[in-house]
This record gives C-alpha cells, sequence and structure tokens, in this order.
C-alpha cells in the first residue's frame, strides 16, 4: 500500500483526491492537512465523507503527515508548495504539485506571471511534468510531479496529435475555453457567488491568463519550435466541466477522415483519452466525475479551419484524478487504478 498525505485536502482539489484515493486499492490515507480546518474530522468539513472519511484534519505545517507517507500530495495555492518541496524531498518522499509552482520551467517566467518566488533553480529542474500522455517515460522515475493545470490539459491533448505531425500553421491558434465555477477554489469571492454567476457567461484574465505560459511552454516542447497562442477562458455559470474549442489552420489540404485516423492512431493506447466519431462532439456532462479527456473534430472546407473540442471534468483529469494517474505510473501501478469511472449522468 502506498501511504497518502495529501496538504490542502479541504480545497476542492484535496477533497477530490481523498474521494478518488479513498476507493483506491493500493491506497491508504494516513494525512490529511488544511490551513483552516484542523481538529476537524474531515466528514465535519464535506459531510458526503460521513462514515467513510472521518479522519480528524491536521494543521498543513506539522512534519507528522510527511513523516507518515511515502507519497505527499500538495493541492494549495501557488506560492506555497515552493518552500515545502525540499524538505519532502529530503524526507525520502515523493511528491506530486497540484499548484502551479513547478510547472513553469522559467523562474523569470513564473515570477512575470505569477508576482512572486517560484522554487529553487534546482528543485525546479528535479520536477517532471505530469501530463501522462505526453511524458509518461519520465513520470515513471520521478520524484517531483508539476501536475499540469485544468486549462493546459484541454489545451494540450487537444493539439498535440497535429503538432508532432507539423501539420497546422503554428502562428494562427486560437483556444477558446469554458469552465465550471469549482475551477476557481473554495476560498470566498464575489465573483463565485451564485448570485454573481447565474445566469452569467463571462470572459476573464484577459488580456493574459496565467495559463497561457504554461500552454505555451509545453506546446513549444511538442511542436519543437517557439508557440505562441490566442488563449480566451470563460466563466460559465456551471460547478463542474471545462471544454475548449480549437480552431486552427492545417498546411496543407486534409479531410475529415484523414484528421480523425491521426488523432486516434495517435492516441490509440491512451486509456483515458476517446476521440468520438464524425459529427459527434462532446459534452461536459460526459465526462463528470471522470478521468476522460473527449475529444470531437470538425474539418470546415468552406474557412479551410479545423476544430477541436477538448472536454475534462476540472477537478478530475484537470487536476485530482490526473494527479492520481500520476501517482499510479510513479508506483507501477496499472495506471487506471482508482479512475475507471463512469460518468455520473444527466
Amino acid at each position: 500500500m502506498i501511504k497518502i498525505s495529501i496538504l490542502g485536502a479541504t480545497g476542492y482539489t484535496g477533497q477530490e483526491l481523498v474521494r478518488i484515493l479513498r476507493q483506491h486499492p493500493e491506497a491508504e490515507l494516513v494525512g490529511l492537512g488544511t490551513q483552516q480546518f484542523a481538529g476537524r474530522p474531515f466528514s465535519g468539513v464535506y459531510p458526503h465523507f460521513y462514515g467513510l472519511v472521518d479522519m480528524i484534519c491536521e494543521a498543513v505545517d506539522d512534519p507528522r503527515l510527511v513523516e507518515r507517507a511515502d507519497l505527499v500530495f500538495l493541492a494549495m495555492p501557488h506560492g506555497l508548495s515552493a518552500a515545502l518541496v525540499g524538505d519532502i524531498l529530503k524526507m525520502g518522499k515523493k511528491v506530486i504539485d497540484l499548484g502551479a509552482d513547478f510547472r513553469l520551467s522559467s523562474p523569470a517566467v513564473y515570477r512575470k506571471w505569477y508576482k512572486t518566488e517560484g522554487p529553487a533553480p534546482d528543485l525546479l529542474k528535479q520536477a517532471v511534468y505530469g501530463l501522462p500522455e505526453i511524458n509518461r517515460e519520465k513520470i515513471k522515475t520521478a520524484r517531483v510531479i508539476a501536475n499540469p493545470g485544468c486549462y493546459p490539459t484541454t489545451a494540450i491533448l487537444g493539439l498535440a496529435p497535429l503538432l508532432k505531425n507539423k501539420l497546422i500553421d503554428t502562428g494562427s491558434i486560437v483556444i477558446d475555453s469554458k469552465s465550471g465555477v469549482s475551477g476557481a477554489g473554495r476560498g470566498l469571492s464575489v465573483n463565485s457567488l451564485f448570485s454573481e454567476v447565474d445566469g452569467d457567461f463571462k470572459a476573464y484574465g484577459l488580456p493574459a491568463h496565467r495559463h497561457a505560459p504554461e500552454i505555451e511552454q509545453e506546446l513549444s516542447l511538442i511542436a519543437g519550435e517557439k508557440i505562441t497562442v490566442s488563449f480566451t477562458p470563460h466563466l460559465l455559470p456551471m460547478t463542474r466541466g471545462m471544454l475548449s474549442t480549437i480552431y486552427v489552420q492545417p498546411l496543407t489540404p486534409v479531410n475529415l477522415s484523414m484528421v480523425q485516423e491521426l488523432y486516434r492512431e495517435f492516441y490509440r493506447d491512451e486509456p483515458f483519452i476517446r476521440v468520438y466519431p464524425q459529427g459527434q462532439y462532446p459534452h461536459t456532462k460526459w465526462v463528470q466525475g471522470t478521468n476522460y479527456c473527449d475529444i470531437g473534430l470538425n474539418w470546415d472546407e468552406r474557412t479551410g479551419r479545423i476544430t477541436v473540442l477538448s472536454v475534462i471534468d476540472n477537478l478530475v483529469k484537470g487536476a485530482s484524478g490526473q494527479a492520481v494517474q500520476n501517482m499510479n505510473i510513479m508506483h507501477g501501478l496499472e495506471e487506471t487504478l482508482g479512475n475507471n469511472k463512469i460518468a455520473v449522468y444527466p
């Protein structure tokens, strides 16, 4: 059994980790760290866990949380993980960071976009970007995993086959993304209040969202050239779900059958990627509560554009489910363990 502690267990991604790991046959929860609810049972913070996870939450800085664990999940806001990872590694533990601190390979780029200092360069060099479909071999031997952001997951998985095969104009990529409100976390914010969100639909993070450099960094590595994208996120009046509609221009004549076959071949052995048949375009409800990334494709002969629709549950494949997928790979387990769920529908 892998002994697991979660620091930041009482946020949305933290509780999603608890939900998945509670049903994982090879995982044992040994510590739940929190900044706000130390001394309270986890089921007192999230009553739907009553009788299932009644473990007492501990202060997030209690060193015993790390001492008891083999692997530590960090499910905290950016700027907090950088100071913790070094000590966790010195204790011989592995780390999966669900925050942003280890995602960007350039300290200067991190400072620019997050307005704070990132991890020390020697620690940053040890981190592997944890997108299994792209970096599986590196993940197998990693001690520090930078779990991808939710928007970047949809964008990178949606574009990787086209970029790897150099089929599109890399200077004209447009990524139009929509997310449910849970992506903003559980903290109190006027922008997340029901009366502010209900019946509304808005773009945010303009002129440039913090996930843009992460998307561009990883797409550039896949393409083997510098990639700059137009990326606009939007907030939908729903709790879970994320859909990115991606518009690209092919460099050579294509048709939908060619593009469809390219994606099916590229993701042929991937357990959590579903490429839908021609004429079928995925909905957010089709992945709710699951670790799937569903992809739909369209070729518009009139405009000469390929449209890619990439859909995930932002809390699962966009965060905690992907983190557990990484954990499985790091420990040589079947990759789907704990994550082989069918969507809750309707």
